[in-house]
């Protein structure tokens, strides 16, 4: 499975051009100001647009995905922009080698709630958790066909067990090229207690 994830991913990022990074996903460059800077947990970064913008903001970030082609873009465009970024190779079906503690795990678009449940321990007291998935819709929206790859209503709230919400919605969003795109979005902070 591995493999054909990595190949998979590999091929999404075949080829692509990182003098123009991707834009960050809005709910980060929406809350990045008001996130305590430290260590950060960037998980599933493919060419890595939000471990770019956690860096230039000043955190320490580890960037975590399966694709080597993925991660080498974003290698490269870190070092266009003189960010310094830990890239890891990693299938995240895996356990992760790295344990924090993390002042922020960022989880976007990628859908694997019980690594989410395990690494919210791994945050730093104030950490926050922030994620945003595809979640199920009655509604003809964009991303993935498969349900596997899309989260039902409210269940990232059980991600959120024990932390402090500070958001949690399921919206429907109009993206770039007009595509509507059905999101269920989490930002949590582990109480500095706790």
């Amino acid at each position: 499975m591995a493999q054909t994830d990595r190949d998979k991913w590999d091929a999404r990022y075949g080829g692509g051009d990182c003098s123009q990074p991707a834009q960050p996903t809005a709910l980060l460059a929406d809350w990045i100001d008001r996130l305590p800077r430290g260590q950060a947990l960037d998980l599933a970064c493919g060419r890595g647009r939000n471990a770019l913008l956690l860096a230039a903001a000043g955190f320490a970030v580890d960037a975590v995905d399966i694709s080597p082609r993925g991660l080498e873009q974003g290698r490269r465009a870190a070092e266009m922009l003189g960010l310094n970024i830990n890239w890891v190779e990693h299938d995240l079906d895996r356990p992760l080698a790295l344990t924090g503690p993390w002042q922020l795990i960022v989880a976007v678009r990628y859908v694997n709630l019980p690594l989410l449940i395990d690494l919210k321990q791994h945050l730093a007291p104030g950490g926050f958790l922030l994620c945003e998935q595809h979640c199920i819709s009655d509604r003809p929206v964009a991303g993935p066909s498969d349900p596997a790859f899309r989260v039902e209503l409210g269940a990232l709230l059980t991600v959120a067990d024990g932390l402090n919400i500070h958001l949690a919605r399921e919206i429907l969003v109009e993206e770039e090229g007009g595509r509507l795109v059905a999101l269920a979005q989490l930002v949590a902070e582990r109480r500095a207690g706790a």
